[in-house]
């Protein structure tokens, strides 16, 4: 039984999706139970999954609402009782908390895997907020039979902070399977841009984590510096308006494409691939930019440094809009470079993170313990009434 709050366009779904495609559905019955995406986001079952089987669990969403968040506990607790899995999977905070505890409520004995795509430890909350986010995560922990990490970074931070043991780790990298990727004068022909211009790309959410701020802020030096420079911007978010208002005011074009379920188009367009969050698990987007043989300039944070090879696929710097922009100037103005990277990005991320592989490890994982949740089921928790 597989939970995440919501299916928008990012890597928590992206995961999902791989997995309910490939798992083995003779040995595994998988089901996958969400809640619905907010406005001003993509929906993944709209943006390349519509055919994804789901149950939707009401009140199972992004926000978080007391009396909502109550009914979707009694509404999972009671489907477990009548599904009876072995193993309940969750992803996403709030689907973390809920779903661990639904399987105390319903007694059930299955066996409890968390995964962290990120964490919330940076750049979310207040400092009494963060202290109450950190309490409940060792709480939930307590609950846990797994906690899954998309990097050892991430892994580290949380044990830091004392989230978890650390015989309760597994870390399992993501897994990505792009469509076709367009040849370069296709995918520029397709989105409207010259053959020959400089044209740098943004995939992601538009949100304070991500910093579209500080996008801009590179886009502003880059273009000043780099003649003929475009930046394409795929995504969306609570911060779009915002953007788009302010990207009016920069020395040259910036295009905002919204969510497309094309993106492979716009990393075949692009010659640089950037990220500028203040906060990351391991990015979808740097792994499918190299999959496409696209070199990348991202800020050091996060798993960050597990998907690009610094140098070597890419470049890394800090959360510093200069040292971004330089990086950025730099893979622009030496082509041969840019395509040194990019080839180099492309066989270490098709080797890494083939989403074969992320499917071949959550199996092996599902069979470690499937015994423990057998156990539980002969010997049942006390349930909650």
């Amino acid at each position: 039984m597989e939970i995440i709050a919501r299916m928008n366009v990012g890597g928590p779904a992206t995961q999902v999706s791989g997995l309910c495609k490939l798992l083995d559905a003779e040995e595994f019955d998988h089901r996958l139970y969400t809640g619905h995406v907010d406005d001003g986001e993509g929906d993944r079952l709209v943006f390349g999954d519509a055919g994804l089987a789901v149950h939707r669990v009401p009140g199972l969403g992004r926000s978080v609402n007391p009396a909502g968040d109550l009914r979707a506990l009694y509404r999972l607790a009671g489907t477990m009782r009548t599904f009876r899995p072995h193993i309940v999977h969750t992803r996403t905070a709030k689907a973390g908390a809920l779903g661990r505890l639904a399987v105390s409520l319903s007694g059930v004995g299955a066996a409890r895997v968390h995964v962290f795509h990120g964490h919330l430890l940076e750049g979310y909350f207040s400092p009494p907020k963060r202290a109450v986010y950190v309490n409940a995560e060792r709480f939930l922990a307590t609950l846990s039979d797994r906690l899954v990490t998309v990097g050892a970074r991430v892994r580290d931070d949380l044990l830091r902070n004392r989230i978890g043991r650390p015989e309760q780790y597994v870390v399992i990298p993501p897994g990505v399977r792009l469509g076709p990727v367009p040849d370069r004068a296709a995918a520029r022909t397709a989105l409207g841009l010259p053959p020959g211009a400089p044209v740098v790309a943004y995939v992601g959410r538009l949100t304070r984590i991500k910093r579209p701020d500080r996008l801009l802020e590179v886009a502003r030096e880059v273009l000043a510096r780099v003649p003929g420079c475009r930046f394409l911007v795929c995504g969306g978010g609570e911060l779009r308006e915002q953007v788009e208002r302010e990207a009016r005011s920069l020395p040259g074009p910036v295009d905002l494409l919204g969510w497309r379920r094309d993106v492979e188009t716009v990393y075949a367009a692009a010659d640089v691939v950037l990220l500028t969050s203040d906060s990351e698990g391991t990015p979808l987007s740097l792994i499918e930019a190299g999959m496409t043989g696209t070199p990348v300039v991202a800020t050091r944070v996060g798993s960050v440094a597990e998907v690009v090879r610094d140098g070597r696929t890419g470049l890394l710097a800090a959360p510093d809009a200069g040292e971004l922009a330089a990086h950025t100037v730099r893979l622009l103005s030496d082509q041969e470079l840019a395509r040194r990277m990019g080839r180099a990005a492309q066989a270490w991320t098709t080797s890494a993170f083939a989403v074969e592989r992320l499917v071949a490890d959550t199996e092996t994982l599902y069979r470690s313990l499937h015994g423990a949740s057998d156990h539980r089921r002969s010997t049942p928790e006390t349930s909650t009434p």
